[in-house]
Order: C-alpha cells, then structure tokens, then sequence
C-alpha cells in the first residue's frame, strides 16, 4: 500500500509538514485550473541584480564560466551537423556526448547519448552572461545558437535513446539564450527543433518502465524522461508567447502516475529515478504559475516533503539514483552496500530549483533551511570539471567514503553543475513589496529599484565556519523597507541581530523569517550573530544509534579513522579548531579525530555516519 502521511506529520530535519510537508485536499479548493497563474508570496531578482562576492561561490561560478567558454565550437556543435550531412570539423569530444560505434552498454557507454549536454552548456553560458554582461560570452552564445540552428535535423532523433532527456535540455539552452543573451535566433531554432522532436515523442507523459517497454534498436536503454518536460515548455510559452508550448507542456504532465497521486498525499517515491523526479516537480510549480492549479501546487509540496522525509544528513537524496520506502533501512545499508549516495550536481540543481519555486510561492522560510544544507553539504565540495570532460558525479556517503571522479567523459552531472552554479546568486536573496529577503548567508551584493532610486544591500561573512554575517546598506536617499532575516530552524537560543550595534534582538523566531522594517540610510549596518548548535541527526528513525554530527548547516565527516563508534557527548563536544576553521576534533576512546566539512576534505578517506554508545 502506499505511504499515506497527514498534514502533522513532521519531516526528517525538523522541517513541519504545516509548511513544508503533506498537504491532504482539504488544504486548498478544487476549482479547476485559474485562467491567470498563481500568486506567489515572493519574487526572483534578475540574474544581473545580484553579484558573488569573493568566496568558494564565486570561485565556482568563475571556475565553470571560463571552462564553457574556451571549449571548442566545433566540437560541441559535431553530434548534431554529422547526422544532418553538414560538414564536421573538429575533435570528437568522446564519453556520453559524441557518435561511436563502441556503444556497447553496460559494457561501454561511449557515445551513449551524443550531445545531450549541449543545451545544459548553453544554458550555464546564457546564465553567465546575464550575471557578468561580459560580450564574448554572449558572442559564443550567439555563435552555438546559430551552428545549433543550421544543424537540426529530424535525422538526429533515429534511432536516438533517449530523445525527450536531450531534447528538454536544448530547449532550456534555446529558451535561456533568448532571454538572458537576448539571441535573436534562439526562439526561431528552437520552434524547428520541436517539430524535429515531436515524431520521436510519446502522447503523453510516460513512466520510465513503459519508455524502455517501446520498441527501439537499444531496448534496454531507451527509459527516457517525458514527464521532464513540462517546466520547460511552460517557460516558452512564457517567454514566446507562443500557445503551441503551452499545449506541449499540458501535454506531458505526468498527473495519473506521479502528480494526482501526490497530491492526495500518496508516497508514490520509493523506487523512482530520485534526480528526474524532484525535476519533475518544478514542473508542477510551473503548472501553478501558469496555469493556476492547485492541484499540482499540492504535488509539489507534498512530493518536496516526501523527499526530505528520506534524505540524508547532507540534504542529499537517493541513494543508487533511486528513492527508499518509507520506514526501510534502505538509507542506512546503503552506507555499506554503495558509493553512489547522491547524484550531487544534478540532484543540488534540482533541489535548488524546487526550493526556488516553493519559497517564492509560500513564502516559507525552511524551504530555505534545505537549500543551504544542500548547498554547504554537496554541491559546494564537487571536483572541479577536468579537461577532458571529467566531473565529479556521486557523493559517497559509505562508511569507507572518498571524492573521486566519474569514470565516464561528459555525463549528465557536467551539464548541471554550471547551471546551478550560475544560480547561486539569484537562490540567495528575493524581494516582496515589502522588502528583501535573505535567504543565504554568503559574500554578495543584491541591487534593486525602489520608490524610484536604486538601493543595495552587501553581505560579508565566513559563514557557516563563524556565525556572524554583516550586511551594509547602500542607498542615495532615505527609504523605508523591510529586510526579512532567515532564522534556519536548528538555530540556537544565542542568534541575534542588532542594527548600527544598537537595539540588540534575541527572540528570533526559528524557522520564519524575522523583519526588521525601519527608514534605512546610507551605510546602515546589520549584525546578524546566528548560533550554531552541534547536533546529532539519525540516518533514519529505524536506527537512531547511527548518527551524524552537525554544527550549524554543516555536516561533518571524520576524516583518516577507522573510529566509528563515539558516545553522544563526545559528538557534542566536538571543538571547532578556531574561529572560520573548516574543521573540528572529538575525543574518542583511544585518540582525538578530525572531523571536517565536505568542502574542505581532499584526497582523505571520510566516514559520515558513526555508531553510538550512551
């Protein structure tokens, strides 16, 4: 039977299912879908409204921005001009992404699904471009858009596995040229590319299963992901105008299998494809902002729930690339049974985008809770992207874990990781009429206009390695506004703020946003002290004797110790080794250990989860 869970249960990580977790159908009406989209709580600032400021964000987005930007046109544009009979220049890029007569899977994945992160490419690059204005990059977007253009061809998708996966990543690429590299072809190229799919596409929206079950020359694989693909259609309609997407993306919403399931609070995870499900809630939101449906509004957050129901300490989820059943021990063996804990770029891509879109909607601040565990756990400690293609691809969560590199060349995770990372800036702040709010604590600069001038306000911190966070405002005249302040749900009874060092606030509410609304001048300053309690979080209710250490919203591994057993006090007494410092000690039985952050571990073996005694 499946997993029912009413509206008070509560999700692993504190987050309470009245914001975050299962909504039954009493919650909302059961009008048919508004004429008009949804309303939402929040807004999402421009690309360009928001800067990184120095720190490991910045230096990601920089590290991914210049990596794109000096490959090979030739070679990235090839998968697509050799089917379509136009001449081919250029190197072979090899891995997933280029044509081979060596496919032979499982046994060799070479030129499994040629070209299919072209578009993930094309959107990190259009993304950058919005954030830095920077024209050479704009000028290689309009470069690949317009090679993209000349070499559609309906003879791309013969024989193609997995053509509705590639298809929805172009369309992302095309959709995000248009509007933040403002390419004039995009739009144009990506109408033919649609009608260049469209025959290679089911009816509807199929599961995984009935995909493979269609006949195909690579039968076993051919699970392709149609239900995907609404939350990018949605966006063209949105940014084109034109109806036909609209249509598409209604088309393909997955609502008998996935969302009118979830939506009536039925655990229809376990099992499923972890990363392109949580995807396909984005889709639902979607459905709400377009389409006003309440019905996939509830999907959404209730799906969002299920998933935090079972996911690690780190924020990560889907171990194997699948979900666990409720109430197994899935998580907890596979700390011995897998390196593949989490699918860390693509899963943090989609993790961030679901929590954008239900933070915008309803305003609640735990969404944001998961976002920075998430970010500061995982995507935070990925490998640099090798020459080559090489990416980092799984987190490993085994007892006997380390950082490596995915064997393949190009694979999915490289596509997602300069997506996500271009996103950082526009996941950290949001606006209301109201005012702002700041949803993660990180080195940055937001800009916006207000009462007809233009305000800004800049954060400075080493958060999470040391609890204070500064933040300065900037503005030509008086004016009064709101800024809104994530209080994260584990924060400790120490968190408070203070303005100009005056007036010092410490009944912060935990898990809501605290505001302070005066008239703000030029170079008012907020001292925002956030207290960071260690903690211990169970791998899952069936074993709470195995546990996690957390300080703050950092999960922390052990690092070169076979020592896996400690006492709860130990655990809790673990000493930050300085102020900022990335790392920590605990006593055991026989020596002190190093526990570090995921970010911080290099080539050491870790371990995350320990055994404890009373």
């Amino acid at each position: 039977m499946r997993d029912r869970i009413s509206r008070r249960t509560f999700v692993k990580g504190g987050a309470a299912a009245a914001g975050m977790g299962v909504l039954n159908r009493s919650a909302f009406s059961e009008a048919t879908a508004a004429a008009r989209g949804g309303s939402t709580k929040l807004e999402q600032f421009d690309y360009g409204d928001v800067q990184l400021l120095e720190g490991p964000m910045l230096e990601q987005f920089r590290a991914n921005h210049a990596f794109f930007l000096r490959l090979n046109e030739d070679a990235l544009l090839k998968p697509f001009r050799q089917p379509a009979g136009l001449p081919a220049p250029g190197e072979d890029m090899g891995g997933w992404y280029s044509w081979s007569d060596e496919f032979d899977p499982p046994n060799n994945m070479t030129g499994y699904i040629p070209g299919h992160s072209f578009g993930q490419y094309l959107s990190g690059l259009a993304r950058a471009c919005a954030i830095t204005g920077d024209q050479p990059t704009q000028a290689k977007v309009n470069r690949l858009v317009r090679g993209f253009a000349e070499a559609i061809s309906p003879k791309f998708y013969v024989d193609y596995p997995l053509p509705a996966y590639t298809f929805d990543k172009s369309n992302c690429g095309l959709i995000d040229a248009h509007q933040f590299a403002h390419d004039p072809d995009a739009l144009p190229a990506l109408a033919h590319a649609t009608d260049a799919v469209l025959p290679h596409l089911p009816e509807k929206a199929l599961t995984r299963e009935e995909m493979a079950a269609r006949p195909h020359k690579n039968i076993a694989w051919t699970w392709d992901e149609s239900y995907t693909l609404p939350e990018n259609f949605f966006l063209a309609y949105k940014r084109s105008g034109n109806r036909r997407y609209l249509e598409l993306a209604q088309r393909f919403l997955e609502d008998k299998d996935y969302f009118d399931p979830l939506a009536a609070g039925d655990n229809v995870l376990p099992h499923l494809h972890a990363y392109s499900h949580v995807n396909a809630l984005s889709s639902a939101s979607q459905a709400w902002l377009v389409l006003g449906s309440e019905k996939h509004l509830r999907a959404a957050r209730n799906g969002f729930g299920f998933v935090l129901a079972q996911s690690f300490a780190t924020g990560g989820w889907g171990p194997n690339e699948a979900f666990c059943p409720p109430n197994s021990s899935v998580l907890a063996d596979s700390l011995t049974s897998t390196h593949a804990s989490f699918e860390t770029p693509c899963g943090s891509y989609g993790h961030f985008k679901i929590v954008r879109y239900l933070m915008r909607i309803t305003g609640d601040s735990r969404y944001g809770d998961s976002m920075e565990k998430v970010l500061y756990n995982t995507i935070l400690g990925t490998l640099p992207l090798q020459e080559g293609g090489f990416s980092f691809y799984y987190s490993d969560y085994n007892n006997n874990g380390s950082r490596v590199y995915y064997p393949e060349r190009w694979p999915c995770c490289s596509g997602t990781f300069p997506q996500v990372t271009a996103d950082y800036g526009i996941s950290s702040w949001f606006r209301s009429p109201e005012g702002i709010y700041v949803n993660l604590f990180v080195p940055s600069r937001v800009n916006w206009d207000l009462h007809g001038g233009r305000v800004s306000l800049e954060q400075r911190t080493q958060y999470p390695y040391a609890s204070e966070v500064t933040m300065r405002v900037h503005t030509e005249q008086p004016r009064t506004f709101t800024v809104f302040l994530r209080v994260p749900e584990w924060a400790g009874h120490d968190t408070s703020v203070s303005v100009n060092g005056q007036q010092r606030q410490t009944d912060l509410q935990p898990g809501s946003f605290h505001a302070l609304r005066r008239e703000w001048k030029d170079g008012d300053t907020i001292e925002y002290s956030i207290d960071r309690p260690l903690r211990l979080e169970a791998v899952d209710a069936r074993d709470p004797d195995t546990v996690a250490l957390l300080a703050g919203p950092l999960t922390l591994f052990a690092v070169n110790s076979p020592e896996s057993r400690f006492t709860r006090a130990q655990l809790l007494a673990a000493r930050q080794q300085g102020e900022g410092a990335a790392q920590w000690s605990v006593e055991s039985a026989t020596a002190p250990v190093t526990f570090r952050s995921f970010p911080s571990i290099r080539n050491e073996q870790y371990r995350l989860y320990h055994q404890v005694r009373l």
